[in-house]
């Protein structure tokens, strides 16, 4: 009986406001409003994937398109395009010539060989922190770097990196396993460990060094140290790792000529295979997708050896994916005379780097590094595995200021960049809007398909817009009391259950035409299959890495859709006006719509960033990754995107990158920033910060 009579009172309650929303008179009801759930759903339930869907379908095209060339003529003219792009794409930054400065803060000494604790510059006042481990004896010896994946102790971990170390050394090889940029000793803090990715590692995207370009100057810099060393034969030196560290090495060896034979354990798949699956953001090529498969990278590589397992959870890692991609760079080794250069081998194992991996890592590095024995796996030497702590070159709190953290350094150079940036007299606001365009990565605007109308619910018309890349995007409607008074798009970048009803019923009493809508990503629109994965390493991260992969942005994406969204309501509804309401990242593509010239009145901004400098890694996952652009604050700020749109724009409850709020003389501070770069672009609009 209860049951029923609280469906009675619902039902009713939803026919009076459908009466008060349909009236056309500007006095409707608010209270009632509040009752009840204003903002219901638009498409029908138990609905597909429809993100995760249009995401693979489009990389499985690309997976058949970017074919590697069919002779070794063309193969030896595209590797070099290739390998710049990779290079360009990554964003890496090198200079050889930067002295290594190798400090030595310790070492161990084992049977049959040392270990020293270092570390060494691999930028201008940055370093690494690592262990080197030396056979016994003058060598020269041929020499291996071994990379590190998501082991969040880095090097001195027990599970994997330590073990491939010890047993090299024993093997007779020079071994040098860095810490990975952002863990084991380079977290944000001395002792505590973290995981590098997620938000954290890309909020180096904005200041236009991505964490992969990072780590592979780094590891490029640790080739750099191998070299120098007079006891390594620089001409034999190989390089492995695990999981990400196994990506690192197909990374490095593909752009690293001195890279003479590679080990890439359980990281080998197809790039098609990490579209909409687990990955971490340090093996993401920005744009990567949209010029070559991972076949290609492979085929960058001298002698490479992959090694997957058969028990492997992440399907990116799955043995049928790896054969694909070495089926295909295998071509261009046969077609090159250099078939037997090429291999892989399949074990029963779950996800890590084993005593099977290692054996079959010794018998090719023999091979190719030393020119002994077939290429067989080789029987390892027993080792013993030290304590975690004694490999630490740190004591515990006690890190040398110069071992940077992801933190410190998108601070750092977030710093530089606004400066230089706030500091320019003039600015040509055309190109700006190019450079912003391409930022965004927009490359064509979304055309309307078709237009789907549902039966009405709690007094809102609900339409379904079918674009031209196939998504639906549901959409609330309810007419303006007078047409003069235009509608409003309201968004929120964590879809419409998130929109507070007060901002609704504000909207309401006022009388204007209410469009709410959920962007790819948000609300109706989640990708379901991404949502445990996200809950742990933040809303957004799946489909951001798969929208970069494929050459696209979350944000640039948002902006198309509000864009068709507002162009829908001027030639069908023939709106007088269109503003946008949007709040965190939602507000920001509202923003960009505006400033790219989209057919805006104005734009309110709610709790959005008003610049993209990193400020605090405690509350770093306050906006999802979909915020993160690359080389953003090389173009300029928040305040430049205001001042190009010419509209008036208001920001409620501005706040940093970090969620946290601004106010007194920090907000002038802004408010002030955001009127000159304004004058200097000679808007006509004005930007309130509130």
């Amino acid at each position: 009986m209860r049951k029923t009579t609280l469906a009675l009172c619902t039902f009713l309650s939803a026919m009076i406001f459908w009466n008060c929303g349909t009236s056309g008179s500007d006095n409707r009801s608010v209270s009632i409003v509040e009752s009840i759930d204003s903002l219901p759903d638009v498409l029908p339930g138990n609905r597909s994937d429809q993100v995760r869907i249009n995401l693979r379908q489009e990389a499985a095209l690309r997976f058949s398109e970017l074919q590697l060339p069919c002779s070794v003529k063309e193969w030896e003219s595209y590797r070099i395009q290739l390998k710049n792009m990779v290079l360009k794409s990554a964003g890496v930054v090198i200079d050889h010539q930067l002295p290594l400065n190798i400090r030595e803060k310790g070492s161990i000494k084992m049977k049959g060989y040392v270990i020293k604790k270092i570390t060494f510059q691999t930028r201008p006042q940055v370093y690494a922190t690592a262990n080197l481990y030396i056979p016994d004896g003058k060598g020269p010896f041929p020499a291996v770097i071994n990379m590190l994946g998501h082991w969040v102790k880095g090097k001195i971990d027990t599970t994997g990196p330590q073990a491939v170390g010890h047993s090299l050394a024993l093997n007779g090889y020079v071994c040098l396993t860095i810490d990975p940029w952002g863990a084991g000793e380079r977290g944000t803090k001395h002792g505590i460990y973290e995981y590098h990715g997620a938000n954290l590692g890309a909020s180096l995207m904005n200041i236009g060094e991505p964490l992969i370009g990072i780590q592979i100057s780094d590891n490029m810099r640790g080739m750099d140290l191998l070299c120098s060393l007079p006891y390594v034969i620089a001409a034999n030196i190989g390089a492995t790792g695990a999981s990400g560290g196994g990506n690192q090495t197909m990374w490095l060896a593909a752009t690293d000529e001195r890279v003479k034979a590679s080990v890439p354990v359980v990281s080998v798949g197809s790039f098609e295979s990490y579209i909409m699956e687990s990955n971490c953001i340090c093996e993401l090529l920005i744009d990567g997708l949209t010029f070559t498969e991972e076949a290609g990278i492979l085929a960058l590589s001298r002698a490479p050896l992959i090694i997957n397992h058969n028990k492997d959870s992440n399907p990116t890692f799955f043995p049928g994916e790896m054969l694909r991609s070495f089926s295909n760079a295998r071509q261009l080794f046969k077609l090159a005379g250099k078939e037997n250069d090429i291999s892989y081998r399949l074990f029963d194992l779950p996800h890590g780097y084993m005593a099977e991996d290692r054996e079959a890592m010794l018998g090719w590095f023999d091979l190719h590094l030393k020119g002994i024995g077939s290429g067989a796996p080789k029987k390892e030497i027993p080792f013993e595995q030290l304590p975690e702590e004694k490999l630490l070159v740190f004591p515990e709190g006690e890190r040398d200021a110069d071992v940077v953290s992801t933190d410190e350094y998108c601070r750092q150079k977030g710093n530089e960049l606004r400066s230089n940036y706030l500091n320019k007299k003039s600015f040509d606001t055309e190109q700006k809007k190019k450079e912003l365009k391409n930022i965004l990565r927009i490359n064509e605007k979304l055309a309307l398909n078709k237009e789907y109308k549902y039966t009405s619910a709690g007094g809102w018309d609900r339409i379904a817009l079918e674009t031209s890349d196939k998504l639906l995007l549901p959409l609330l409607f309810l007419a303006p009391a007078d047409e003069s008074l235009g509608y409003v798009i309201v968004c929120n970048a964590g879809g419409k259950k998130n929109i507070s009803l007060s901002l609704i019923n504000d909207l309401k009493k006022k009388g204007s035409g209410i469009v709410v809508v959920d962007l790819s990503g948000t609300g109706e629109l989640t990708s379901t299959s991404s949502v445990s994965y996200d809950n742990a390493t933040g809303k957004l991260h799946t489909q951001s890495r798969a929208e970069l992969w494929l050459g696209r942005t979350v944000l640039g994406e948002w902006v198309k859709e509000l864009d068709l969204v507002s162009q829908f309501l001027y030639t069908r509804y023939k709106a007088q006006k269109v503003s946008i309401d949007g709040s965190k990242e939602a507000g920001l593509a509202g923003l960009f719509l505006g400033a790219l010239d989209g057919k805006i009145d104005k734009i309110f901004l709610r709790d959005s960033p008003v610049s993209y400098l990193f400020d605090n890694r405690e509350s770093v996952n306050f906006f999802s990754m979909g915020i993160f652009l690359p080389d953003f604050l090389k173009w300029g700020d928040v305040s430049l995107a205001a001042a190009l749109s010419g509209k008036n724009i208001t920001f409620i409850n501005p706040v940093t990158m970090s969620g946290r709020g601004l106010d007194g003389d920090r907000l002038r501070e802004f408010q002030t920033e955001f009127d000159n770069v304004s004058r200097l672009c000679g808007n006509i609009g004005k930007t309130s910060l509130q």
